[in-house]
């Protein structure tokens, strides 16, 4: 019988890809969602006759019913069509590579369901960590990380190299971005279109912004700390500019894997689907007859001070990260915006991080909330 697959944010980067090795290896794409991209999913639809789609965008919704009325696909509209879709749709795997926040509650209706995750969406672990993985082993349910770091730290600790006691610390790579070198003075006058310009790797707006603040690698810091169960402290973080390395594990007997690969995220997408089989993809393999040069050097965090943020939020932990989190979705909507300045992100989500006064024992609604209200503060605040 054919592996069934969910994808969550089927419109977007990781999504398209994601659809890419479905389609080779020939999986059955069960279900689909997005906003409201309903040219692209209409497409979708027609090619994979999934059994469910739904989108969030309710008026978007009805146009696409119509649109595929022809077919015996399930339109589901809204935040709770998603959530139907979560609890319905069988899969063997979900995908989730839902956008920011708003992939919280879809990946709590998942793991309630019981259904293993293919983790792109790296916001719901820095938000709401804490209980989602509590809420994934009650429920006997995986979380596989997509992102290309976490899948290199997953696949270097895999093969018996699991046990924390042997772990010295792990090493995350981060690319630099487009201001490797630079000194806060010169990115004053930084814009979205060269914020925007990352040198490597092709994304969307937000992890494009994200990987020019860094805090993209801070997000991964406390992901990190979360998925693999270590402290802050033994997180490292190197630029490594050919992101060739993906990121590495060293052991308390002076010993380090590193995985390597070609910068594509439909390696790290193939992984998880498959995972704990290895299949032939789409990625081909490195060249190590061909000459190539791979550097390493610590990131600077006087410059790129949300890193040092996001290592104290990680370290304070409950909801100082969905504080990080939250402000930092908000200052990049106003920076695309043009409503604030490259160096305003960096000003204002340390501010929001550094007046927090924790909450003690949150429950998911007290999580949403939060990242809600401080959503709505920063925008409010600085809007104009």
């Amino acid at each position: 019988m054919k592996k069934q697959v969910c994808i969550l944010g089927s419109t977007g980067s990781v999504g398209t890809q994601a659809i890419e090795v479905v389609r080779e290896r020939g999986y059955r794409l069960t279900g689909i969602c997005a906003d409201g991209n309903i040219s692209l999913l209409e497409d979708q639809i027609r090619e994979f006759h999934p059994l469910y789609c739904a989108v969030r965008n309710e008026e978007k919704a009805k146009e696409l019913k119509i649109a595929v009325s022809d077919t015996d696909t399930k339109i589901l509209s809204g935040e709770e069509g998603i959530l139907t879709l979560c609890r319905e749709c069988p899969a063997d795997i979900v995908e989730n590579s839902v956008l920011g926040s708003n992939g919280i509650l879809p990946t709590m209706e998942l793991l309630r369901a019981g259904k293993d995750i293919a983790m792109a969406n790296k916001e719901p672990i820095v938000a709401a960590g804490e209980i989602i993985l509590r809420t994934a082993r009650e429920n006997g349910a995986r979380i596989l990380p997509v992102d290309s770091e976490h899948s290199a730290i997953f696949q270097c600790m895999s093969g018996g190299f699991n046990d924390r006691r042997y772990l010295s610390h792990l090493v995350l790579t981060a690319s630099g971005g487009p201001f490797f070198g630079k000194r806060t003075a010169e990115l004053e006058k930084v814009t979205p279109e060269m914020a925007l310009a990352h040198p490597v790797w092709n994304m969307g707006q937000k992890i494009s912004i994200d990987s020019a603040t860094l805090l993209n690698k801070g997000l991964e810091l406390i992901e990190a700390v979360r998925l693999f169960d270590v402290p802050a402290d033994q997180v490292e973080i190197t630029v490594h500019r050919q992101s060739i390395v993906h990121s590495m594990a060293t052991f308390v007997d002076g010993s380090t894997i590193a995985q390597m690969g070609h910068p594509d995220m439909r390696h790290c997408i193939q992984f998880a689907l498959t995972y704990p089989q290895r299949t032939e993809g789409l990625c081909k393999p490195l060249d190590f007859t061909r000459a190539m040069t791979l550097t390493f050097e610590g990131a600077d965090e006087d410059t790129f001070t949300l890193l040092k943020t996001a290592r104290r939020a990680a370290m304070l932990g409950g909801t100082y990260t969905t504080v990080l989190n939250a402000a930092n979705e908000s200052c990049v909507r106003l920076f695309l915006d043009r409503r604030i300045s490259f160096l305003d992100i960096f000003r204002i989500v340390e501010e929001e991080v550094a007046l927090h006064t924790p909450l003690h024992s949150p429950d998911i609604s007290d999580i949403l909330a939060l990242d809600r209200e401080t959503k709505e503060k920063v925008l409010e605040k600085y809007a104009n």
